[in-house]
């Protein structure tokens, strides 16, 4: 087999890929770094030139999901303005987007259990995405009086839990169970009814 990272001159770029691509088929867990290394075309002993073990490998496919992560909200944020509501929705929806289109790297961040704070690196990228959808929650809650209103960060950890409950249970063809309605809808009408609870949309919006 071809040593395509050592060809290519992108070694540890090609140990995450194939990392990435075991993930989606084995699970964090179910794959070795004999195997990553064997996708990419090296040696078992080259992968040690660039990560310490199966958890540094997969702490990198993560940094880099969280850096596409970030910038599919941001561009999400960014397209639904000026309306707030418009931006704060769209980073919902982002969310689920991104779980189907990037498997390997979704699970590699919140699956893995490998920690945020396992880098500097990680950890700043992480706190970068969390502030997108942060700052869509505080631009909607404006009008809200302080006494009353949520924290941000409160409120888009709730946007965002329920974002990864329809992710976990109805996107990703979880075993056993079957979603009655498509993930966009439970989506869309779970953050409806959050939103008008805190009556920042009105009963027939």
């Amino acid at each position: 087999m071809p040593k395509r990272g050592y060809h290519h001159g992108n070694l540890r770029q090609a140990l995450v890929d194939a990392a990435l691509r075991l993930i989606e088929t084995k699970g964090p867990t179910g794959f070795t770094l004999s195997e990553a290394a064997k996708q990419a075309g090296v040696t078992p002993a080259a992968v040690y030139r660039h990560f310490e073990g199966r958890d540094d490998l997969i702490a990198e496919a993560a940094r880099q999901g969280y850096e596409i992560f970030a910038d599919v909200m941001q561009f999400a944020y960014d397209k639904g303005q000026p309306s707030a509501l418009a931006s704060f929705e769209a980073t919902g929806r982002a969310y689920l987007a991104f779980a189907r289109k990037y498997p390997g790297h979704y699970i590699a961040m919140f699956e893995s259990g490998i920690s945020v704070n396992r880098t500097p690196e990680l950890a700043a990228v992480a706190s970068r995405a969390r502030g997108v959808m942060e700052r869509a929650a505080q631009d909607l809650s404006q009008h809200i009086p302080p006494e009353k209103r949520p924290p941000a960060s409160m409120f888009s950890a709730h946007i965002w839990a329920m974002s990864h409950g329809v992710v976990e249970l109805f996107a990703r063809n979880s075993p056993g169970t079957q979603s009655p309605f498509p993930p966009e809808d439970l989506l869309e009408t779970g953050i409806g009814v959050y939103l008008r609870g805190l009556g920042l949309i009105t009963p027939d919006s």
